[in-house]
């Protein structure tokens, strides 16, 4: 059985009356070990061993919370069970499979408190002892660690003593020597010690202590004269501590853990930057000591000690990483993200805007760092760059001294505008760069400089911007979110350049790119149409000449150019665009770059052609070889008749028709690949004539799921896709559910197979709305009752017609209660 049957029958003992329910578990008892076996992550015989034969007892052991079952198998304190226990991976509500002893807390606890530790079974090869010192690596170890195993077990205080804090070793042994009543186990310590030197007891004092208890008369007071009171006590904290080294950490430091004993703990056995790891069930927790930093109230050394091995993963994560992570002696900011360091510090407090400015180094890591949403450091910042003032020669100096300077923003820029410095000034841009395109985000001195401009008055900004080189001016009016009117100011200073290198970005907001398609300049559209993300109808008017202030012309060479630079497997819709666009050029290029796929495309083209370029327009194209031989023979003909463009339209009229575009998509062996064609090339879909095609079952099935795949597929056509609703779901389901498409109801009336529908039916019912959801799983709960009622036969049959019924839920649960009434 899969789990999917698994959960059905699961699913019908839920809903069954309890007596129906007892005699339908009766009827299939040899199915019930499996499916509880499934749910509790056992073996079958053992299954059968700890509930017995009773049908009876085993349905309701499918109702019991699996949790909470097995550590009911825990309290028996078996080794066989515990051993089965330590391997077991539950199944939860929602299908999902998870590791018994990682996720239920006590677990092995529970079953060692019941344990009967004289019972050699434990401590056998294949035991579970035997088995916990090979196999409880990484997040495995926090179950064990907090299972008290180490005070009743000499081989785990051996194997698994270095983990924990010297107190909680000191009462392990005070358990081992209650246990066995005499000092045997210290005895039996050491010798493992001695014979295995690949063990690390991680605590050097230990068998010094120990040799001293197999001495004393008493060795129960010397044992607790070593253990200071109170640490450690908590199981809270030690669970924590354990957490932060082997597992998934809690969010905050417990209260009342001391500080002082984290650190002492780091000392003797440092938490580490290196994420723990097991791989043989799939664990990713953070790092230890970078988690530890997230806590708050983290002490500075701490923070410190994970900043030195970590910097930038310290930096992002710490709840309270010091000023002198950022100047001073230890600072390391050329290898961390300044800007949420900063803009946290600063926010909350913690860092001082003019300390900032004044001792966080070099100067070119900070401009771009500061939160300029906060106006305590903007205002700061800003009366720093006042210093600079209106000279041009100022800041083209910073810029070129940015690039070297070891010291901070105010330090850089004191020793700009001192009177006593006899380095170089510069009067010009230096080490000047042409735009790039695409247009890269700014970086090191160019993006300081960028934030610098960004930050001072217009009048500063319009002194500046005609000393910039195209880069910066490119970075300016990209990124530095200019005015309308300093804007105008760059373009003045700078020209047409300035607004080429301007459109050549990826990053153009809506505005700036309406800026830019108002100009009608054809370098700049060239750029945009390369670079911006463009909609399609601009794309075909760029591509067709047609201006935004009216009127046409012709398409430009630098609009050509960017055609050849297309990569045709990337960006095949920019080309498309231009199939209506009459150019002859772009046309030329379209042909003998693409293949279209699409007959209308095609026709669409030569009309277009026509239209502009004349019937010796259309014969260029044609003899370039590279349309069909039937279409090239039409359409010579046509161009011999005097009526020959009347005939090309009417040619497209037809093939863009919605009978004849339902005859591109279904006449083929992949209509899905006809239907990539069509979206590629911009024809929009027949739905109509596709709904009519799928009512009168003339719609190929492949067809239908690609076409449930779109957004704008119409419901009806997605009611007809869950006939054949995947077992795993599909995408389009959820999308569907989303853009009100399609409703919950239609779920359970429409998706089928049935064995498909209920796994579906799992799958997404989580994620419905209260109000739609809780309606439809009533529904679903009542059908079986209402016509199954009581007759275990037809439940029984229900289940088995399950696997290959092709019908819908309801359609299943109506054909089993009908069958058995016929019968």
């Amino acid at each position: 059985m899969t789990d999917n049957s698994h959960s059905a029958l699961r699913l019908a003992l839920s809903l069954a009356g309890p007596d129906t329910a007892d005699a339908l578990a009766e009827r299939l008892r040899p199915k019930l070990p499996p499916v509880l076996a499934d749910r509790f992550g056992l073996p079958e015989e053992l299954v059968e061993e700890l509930l017995g034969a009773d049908a009876a007892q085993m349905r309701a052991a499918l109702s019991i919370d699996p949790e909470e079952w097995l550590l009911g198998a825990a309290e028996l304190g078996d080794p066989v069970v515990g051993l089965a226990l330590w391997r077991a991976v539950y199944r939860n509500d929602a299908g999902g499979q998870m590791r018994a002893v990682g996720e239920i807390p006590g677990l092995l606890a529970t079953l060692l408190h019941a344990a009967d530790l004289g019972d050699l079974r434990w401590y056998e090869g294949d035991g579970l002892f035997s088995v916990l010192y090979d196999e409880a690596t990484g997040p495995l170890l926090l179950p064990v660690l907090t299972s008290g195993l180490v005070g009743l077990d000499v081989g785990a205080l051996a194997v698994f003593g270095r983990h924990l804090p010297p107190p909680v070793v000191i009462d392990a042994c005070l358990g081992l020597l209650d246990l066995w009543g005499s000092t045997a186990p210290f005895r039996q310590y050491l010798h493992l010690l001695d014979h295995t030197p690949a063990l690390d007891p991680g605590h050097p004092w230990l068998p010094d202590l120990l040799r001293q208890a197999l001495d004393a008369p008493d060795p129960e007071p010397l044992l607790r004269a070593h253990r200071p009171p109170g640490e450690w006590a908590d199981p809270d904290h030690l669970h924590a501590l354990l957490a932060l080294r082997y597992g998934d950490a809690p969010s905050a430091k417990p209260d009342g853990l001391d500080w002082e004993l984290l650190r002492r703990e780091h000392q003797r056995l440092p938490f580490g930057t290196q994420t723990p790891h097991h791989s043989g069930y799939g664990y990713w927790y953070a790092a230890p000591l970078t988690r530890l930093t997230t806590w708050e109230g983290c002490p500075v050394d701490l923070v410190m000690d994970a900043f030195h091995e970590y910097p930038a993963g310290t930096a992002a994560d710490a709840a309270e990483l010091p000023f002198e992570a950022l100047a001073g002696p230890e600072a390391r900011t050329s290898e961390i993200y300044l800007r949420p360091v900063l803009g946290r510090g600063i926010r909350e407090g913690r860092y001082s805007v003019d300390r900032v400015l004044a001792e966080v180094r070099p100067a070119v890591e900070v401009p771009d760092a500061l939160p300029y949403d906060h106006e305590p450091a903007r205002k700061a910042f800003a009366g720093l760059l006042a210093r600079l003032g209106t000279d041009p020669v100022n800041w083209l100096t910073c810029y070129a001294r940015m690039r070297r300077a070891d010291g901070s923003i105010a330090d850089l820029i004191m020793d700009v505008t001192s009177p006593d410095s006899r380095k170089k000034r510069c009067t010009s841009w230096p080490w000047a760069q042409a735009a790039q395109f695409p247009a890269g985000r700014p970086v090191n001195a160019r993006a300081a400089f960028l934030a610098m401009l960004r930050c001072v008055p217009e009048e500063v900004q319009k002194a500046v911007i005609p000393h910039l080189d195209l880069r910066a001016v490119q970075h300016f009016l990209v990124y530095g979110e200019p005015s309308p009117e300093i804007r105008d100011a760059v373009v003045a200073a700078h020209g047409l350049p300035a607004q080429i290198a301007m459109a050549g970005s990826h990053h153009l907001s809506d505005e700036q790119t309406d800026y830019l398609l108002d100009l009608d300049e054809p370098a700049v559209d060239a750029k945009l149409f390369s670079h911006a993300r463009l909609k399609r109808s601009e794309r075909e008017r760029i591509l067709a000449g047609r201006l935004r202030g009216g009127g046409i012309r012709p398409v430009a060479e630098e609009l050509l150019t960017a055609l050849d630079e297309v990569n045709i497997n990337v960006d095949r819709d920019r080309l498309v665009a231009g199939v209506g666009s009459g150019d002859l050029r772009v046309a030329r290029k379209i042909v003998r770059c693409l293949r279209l796929r699409v007959p209308a495309t095609r026709t669409r083209l030569l009309v277009a052609v026509w239209e502009r370029g004349g019937p010796d327009a259309v014969r260029e194209i044609l003899a370039m070889g590279r349309l069909p031989a039937r279409l090239r023979r039409w359409t010579e003909r046509a161009l011999d008749a005097p009526d020959g463009l009347e005939r090309l339209r009417a040619r497209l009229a037809e093939e863009e028709s919605p009978a004849e575009l339902l005859e591109f998509l279904t006449a083929t062996t992949d209509p899905g690949k006809r239907l990539r064609g069509l979206r590629a090339e911009g024809i929009r879909l027949p739905w109509t004539g596709l709904v009519t095609a799928q009512d009168a079952g003339t719609l190929p099935a492949q067809l239908l799921d690609r076409l449930a795949e779109q957004p704008d597929c119409p419901r009806e056509l997605l009611l007809a896709a869950l006939a054949t609703t995947p077992e795993s779901g599909a995408k389009w389901i959820p999308n569907a559910f989303r853009s009100g498409r399609l409703t919950p109801e239609d779920l359970l009336t429409h998706a089928a197979p049935a064995r498909a529908a209920l796994a579906v039916l799992r799958q997404y019912a989580a994620d419905w709305p209260e109000a739609a959801g809780r309606p439809v799983v009533c529904r679903a709960a009542a059908l079986p009752r209402e016509h199954l009622g009581t007759d275990v036969e037809a439940w029984s049959v229900g289940l088995q017609l399950l696997p290959t019924f092709v019908g819908t839920l309801p359609e299943l649960i109506v054909t089993a209660g009908a069958m058995t009434r016929v019968a």
